[in-house]
């Protein structure tokens, strides 16, 4: 007992001191950051062999047995590991048989279990980037790079191809700064490739896309003669495609058959779009032989319809009939892709299911199938128009082949479509009666088929103003798809000719109803209420219409009339003005033009117009009674003489314009070819008398001998006149009301010969961009215009009689009273006729 050492009392509470604490030698978490150790591994200190012991049967050097009251040395192992429990400086060593591993009361007295370390508080912040550092600098560069790229792609796909241009030059200069910093630092092995790639490839497409070609010839070349870029042979696809833009096909199919030559067979997709862009710019050269042969091969190897298309024109190009048949066999046998619409019908009993399949029947992959399928059909009937009239003997009989073919295909509902254009192509070649009945045909087909002849043959006879045919046909039509606005609308015009607007206009609402963009039933509507006085509503229309068509000069048209109808010239203007920004040339729009500023009183904008006008067309009697008065009213006879001889030329039979050229030069003062132009008036109309009274005028101022000839004739004339004038009277008054009211409406010959008559213009329901009659206005202009009613001259048989004598001898002097009386006379008579000639 006396050799056992007790531990103290005060120590008992105490009993797992030092299970805690380890020394510093044994923590292995650390030793990669050990020099010594580290360095010890690496050189043969690491590799020593172990110690052997001294004393046999032991593997202890040295072990001198100590008590609790001797000296204790800490006994090495062979390894020269220390001896656990060792005590330092002599210390009693505890008694260790009764301690728990890993526990200790003091850590329960003082301390609180925290295995995360949460009670040290907050983890210290991150150490801030240095962004001094070139490596930093050249990450931050880089992603500006990436940026600009993305950006110049967003640009693009927004539609702003300026924008996108600029910054991928933009790009282009980060990413040479980039390189060049790459250099400096001395890391010019590690440049990043696709980074540049990127840039450069971008740049090229973006030139491109703004119809720089060189650039992007240049920029593409650049990537493509670069060996470190994988897979730059591609490119030469897109320089292919420059060219042909270029129209250089020749280089085009070079860099198609290069870019060919570097695609493997695996990517065999790509391969068919090479070739089929081949075959197109063959088509381009008129080597049609090469395209034939570029499309065959992609017909046996994987087939399509843009390809049996192009191979179908091929054969038409070069004439061959067999070869043609045989590629519209392929064409219609070419798979879409597409499942069958059976699966959008949606089952009964299965509520979840029709909830899915309402939620499919419109999304975009049915979109894609379905104009897929518009696609293949728009190209299988433009393909049998094509080579009906080619194939066979007779366009019917190649129709028909075509037909036949087509019904044993998927595409069997295109048969009737056929039948129907076979039809129009008849009305085309103006065979009226072969398109009737070819649309006949169809009266015992499925609903859809007989509503669209039906529509077909309502249209025709209606063209023929076959109103009743017409009119049954719009009924079966209607019969047929109560919802087909073409019927509705064929309806609504054999309704518009029997002039029953409202009911018209009922029709052509519910066709709107059923497809809100026909147009036809919008306009046809506008007009209708237009008959109808509803101008307003007309007006919402056209608007409406105008909203649609935004360059119909139609609707333009019916816009301005309707505004100048609600008594709103400017808006009116306005319109027309924004017509002939549509049609500059059109005659009657700028004589409307005119007419309307003409009633503002702004005659020189009118002149304007209306001067256009007549260089555009220049037999509108209108506007060459409108300038012809202009320039009388300011004074410049000599420019009206070339209107009036224009509306001479025109209207040769109407006198009053001949007339208008004699007065003019008798206002301009060329008294000689005025009398000369009267002589020749009185040739041609023997019993006008205007012209003999000028005569008899001109011919006594100027001292000529004819005047007794020319005042006997005029005596004559006005005796034939009277005589005539009374034997109506006698007429009017012994006849019944009914022939007194004919006698009234009925006009001698020589009146009907000689009396003015003024062209109206066109009614501006009926037309679509005329230009409406100018009415008496125009009559007003020109009302003292020579007439056989409404003499030039003011003057009495009397007066003239007295200053005309019969000469007694060539020496025979007349009186200078009765000559004073005359001038005087004759100087008031002529200004009477000057203020006749001048326009209101």
């Amino acid at each position: 007992m006396e050799n056992v050492h007790l531990v103290p009392e005060e120590e008992e509470d105490d009993l797992y001191t030092g299970y805690n604490d380890y020394n510093p030698t044994f923590d292995g978490e650390d030793l990669h950051n050990d020099e010594g150790f580290q360095q010890a591994v690496r050189t043969s200190h690491g590799r020593r062999p172990p110690m052997t012991a001294k004393y046999p049967g032991t593997a202890i050097g040295v072990r001198p047995l100590g008590t609790a009251y001797g000296f204790r040395m800490p006994v090495g192992t062979a390894m020269g590991r220390p001896m656990t429990g060792a005590v330092q400086d002599g210390a009693a060593r505890p008694m260790t048989a009764v301690r728990a591993a890993g526990y200790s009361s003091s850590i329960a007295r003082g301390s609180v279990f925290d295995p995360l370390g949460q009670s040290k508080g907050p983890a210290p912040p991150l150490e801030t980037r240095n962004e001094d550092t070139p490596e930093e600098k050249i990450k931050i560069l880089e992603k500006k790079v990436n940026d600009l790229i993305e950006e110049s792609c967003l640009a693009h796909a927004r539609g702003d191809l300026q924008l996108s241009l600029e910054k991928a030059k933009e790009a282009g200069r980060k990413e040479r700064a980039l390189v060049r910093q790459r250099e400096q630092t001395g890391t010019a092995d590690h440049i990043n490739l696709d980074l540049t790639y990127s840039v450069l490839f971008n740049l090229a497409n973006q030139y491109a896309n703004n119809d720089m070609y060189t650039e992007a010839l240049n920029t593409y070349q650049v990537i493509v003669k670069n060996k470190m870029f994988s897979n730059a042979g591609r490119l030469k696809v897109n320089m292919a495609n420059i060219y042909f833009k270029q129209k250089n096909y020749t280089k085009a199919i070079k860099f198609y058959r290069m870019a060919l030559d570097q695609i493997s067979n695996a990517h065999s997709a790509m391969r068919i779009k090479i070739m089929q862009n081949i075959g197109v710019v063959f088509i381009h050269m008129g080597q049609y032989s090469d395209a034939i042969t570029s499309f065959e091969y992609i017909m046996s190897e994987s087939p399509n319809i843009k390809t049996g298309f192009n191979l179908i024109l091929c054969y038409y190009a070069i004439g061959d009939r067999e070869r043609m048949k045989k590629a519209f066999q392929k064409l219609i046998c070419v798979p879409l892709g597409t499942d069958d619409d059976d699966k959008y019908i949606a089952p009964n009993d299965d509520p979840h299911g029709n909830m899915v399949i309402e939620a499919i029947k419109n999304d975009k992959l049915h979109q894609m199938e379905r104009e897929r399928k518009a696609l293949a059909e728009k190209y299988i009937m433009t393909s049998a128009k094509l080579i009906a009239p080619a194939i066979e003997s007779s366009f019917a009989a190649g129709f028909d082949w075509c037909v036949d073919m087509v019904k044993g295909s998927q595409y069997v509902e295109l048969a009737n479509d056929l039948e129907i254009n076979k039809a129009i192509t008849y009305l085309r070649q103006r065979d009226f009666r072969q398109a009737v009945e070819t649309l006949k045909m169809f009266e015992k087909k499925d609903s859809r088929v007989k509503s669209a002849a039906a529509t077909n043959l309502s249209f025709l006879y209606f063209l023929e103003k076959d109103y009743d045919q017409a009119d049954r046909y719009a009924e079966l039509a209607m019969s047929a798809d109560r919802y087909n606005p073409a019927a509705l609308v064929n309806k609504g015009n054999t309704e518009f000719v029997k002039e029953d607007y409202e009911k018209a206009a009922e029709f052509y609402k519910e066709a709107l109803h059923n497809d809100s963009s026909c147009t036809e039933a919008l306009y046809n509507l506008g007009l209708s209420y237009k008959r109808l006085g509803r101008l307003e509503e007309a007006l919402d229309c056209f608007l409406k219409l105008h909203a649609i068509l935004r360059n119909s000069a139609q609707v333009m048209y019916q816009l301005a009339n309707l505004y100048e109808m609600l008594e709103d010239p400017h808006q009116a203007i306005e319109w027309l003005m924004q017509l002939t920004s549509v049609t500059p040339t059109d005659a009657q729009v700028l004589a409307k033009l005119g007419d309307l500023y003409d009633n503002e009183g702004d005659k020189s904008q009118a002149f304007q117009y209306y001067y256009e006008s007549y260089r555009y067309f220049p037999s509108n009697i209108s506007v060459i009674e409108w300038l012809g008065a202009y320039y009388i009213d300011t004074q410049f006879c000599e420019k009206a003489i070339q209107y009036f001889e224009r509306a001479t030329l025109i209207q040769p039979t109407q006198v009053k314009w001949q007339l208008m050229v004699a007065s003019c030069y008798r206002r301009s003062g060329n008294y000689q070819k005025a009398l000369e132009t009267y002589k020749d008036i009185h040739r041609k109309f023997p019993e006008n008398v205007e012209c003999l009274r000028f005569l008899v005028r001109l011919c006594t101022d100027m001292g000529l001998k004819e005047v007794q000839d020319y005042a006997t004739k005029l005596k004559k004339v006005e005796k034939m006149k009277e005589i005539r004038e009374q034997r109506v009277r006698s007429g009017r008054d012994s006849s019944a009301r009914g022939r007194r009211e004919g006698s009234a409406g009925s006009v001698s010959r020589s009146e009907a010969k000689y009396s003015p008559v003024l062209e109206q213009g066109r009614d501006s329901g009926q037309s679509n961009h005329g230009t409406s009659a100018k009415g008496e206005r125009i009559s007003a202009k020109l009302k003292t215009l020579p007439g056989s009613n409404e003499p030039y001259e003011a003057s009495t048989q009397q007066e003239i009689d007295a200053s005309y004598v019969d000469p007694l001898g060539p020496q025979m002097q007349r009186p200078k009273t009765a000559a004073k009386k005359r001038t005087e006379e004759d100087e008031f008579a002529d200004e009477e006729l000057g203020d006749d000639l001048l326009p209101e």
